[in-house]
């Protein structure tokens, strides 16, 4: 027994020896299980973990992202998704100088939208949940396949611009666009509102009913075209135009469509037949809880687009309902909320990707980048 106790040691010291010469050190040896970022988050606790996202910008601040036009190679932030615009469900990362030649957005930009891991320690930074000190990065292949993308280069004249110098920037984007007829708006909405589960379906906006493509008309129970930004609103009717722009235009039955009419946006009325969750009474319109951020972005999108330099009125949003034929839809401060409370999900991303590649080729930039709301409208 004595002899076997006096092997133990060297034996031990053997093994480290080995080890050592591999590479590999008693503290690595282990491997560390991957996380997600979202559980990441809730574990900063200084411990070592491998976390696994998709590169979705530059941390510049304990609030701020950017997208675009990356000042340096220090620092990204991870998401569990492409899409997330949200610096809450962002993991910064630091990037140490071993790493910056391969993973800095600066130099590599093309990262931006693509899945890797890192492996550093959980703590704070930028005063924000994060991860520091990496001792290794992996991956930088592959983008999220459930998220349509976002061009990296279509907002770049607007990066780092706020207020009345960013909407000014996104005007001049987003008016490069293709201009539809009134009749082609019909065939747009068959593939914009198509329903997710049935391709021979569209999506009622404010219904939320799934209806056939074919029974599009002006008879009840029909679908038709209803202009989110009511076309009396500026009075731009049905012309080519902002009464033709299928950023605002969308699918919904007959009868709802004339229970909205040109009514302003705002909370409370009665409850509204044929749309459940929607109300209405002398001067406003609520939609359903799922679409009331969709059709704010609709709402600021047009404000945004059309500013009276292309012989149609400057639209407005403002805190007023009763509006009438006046270049204004209201109400700015509820439209705001909705728009924080309903986010962008999945059906409104994919209608924004099909008009850009398909019809208009020009994006709503308040479905891409939601945060522009408040600087616009703080």
């Amino acid at each position: 027994m004595q002899n076997r106790r006096a092997l133990r040691p060297a034996l031990i010291g053997i093994l480290l020896l080995g080890l050592l010469g591999y590479g590999i050190t008693p503290s690595t040896a282990a491997t560390t299980a991957t996380i997600s970022v979202s559980t990441a988050l809730q574990q900063q606790n200084g411990s070592v973990a491998t976390v696994e996202g998709y590169v979705v910008g530059q941390p510049t601040a304990t609030n701020t992202v950017v997208r675009s036009n990356f000042p340096g190679d220090t620092a990204l932030a991870l998401a569990d998704s492409s899409s997330q615009t949200s610096t809450s469900s962002m993991l910064y990362v630091q990037i140490t100088s071993a790493f910056r030649a391969q993973y800095g957005l600066m130099t590599n930009p093309g990262l931006l939208g693509t899945k890797i891991t890192v492996t550093g320690t959980l703590t704070a930074y930028f005063s924000h949940g994060g991860l520091k000190d990496p001792t290794a990065f992996t991956g930088g292949g592959g983008t999220d396949p459930g998220d349509p993308g976002d061009p990296g280069d279509y907002y770049a004249t607007a990066a780092g611009k706020t207020g009345a110098a960013l909407k000014a920037a996104l005007h001049t984007i987003i008016s490069n666009q293709t201009k539809l007829t009134y009749d082609q708006v019909w065939n747009a909405l068959k593939d914009t509102d198509q329903d997710p589960a049935n391709t021979n379906n569209v999506i009622l906006l404010y219904s939320g009913r799934s209806q056939s493509k074919s029974t599009n008309g002006g008879d009840p129970n029909d679908w038709n075209r209803e202009h989110v930004w009511a076309k009396s609103h500026g009075d731009f009717g049905t012309t080519t135009g902002p009464g033709t722009d299928v950023h605002h235009l969308r699918p919904e039955d007959v009868s709802v469509n004339a229970a909205r009419g040109n009514l302003d946006f705002d909370n409370g009325g009665t409850a509204v037949s044929e749309c459940p969750g929607c109300t209405a009474d002398s001067d406003s319109f609520e939609p359903r809880a799922a679409v009331r951020g969709d059709v704010a972005r609709m709402i600021l999108y047009m404000a945004v687009r059309y500013e009276g330099d292309d012989g149609f009125a400057n639209l407005e949003p403002n805190d007023s309902v009763n509006n009438g034929t006046a270049p204004y839809i209201g109400r700015l401060s509820v439209l705001k909320a909705w728009s924080a409370a309903d986010p962008p999900d999945a059906f409104e991303k994919r209608r924004n990707q099909v008009i850009f590649d398909t019809w208009q080729h020009n994006r709503n930039p308040f479905i891409d980048h939601p945060e522009w709301v408040s600087s616009i409208w703080p």
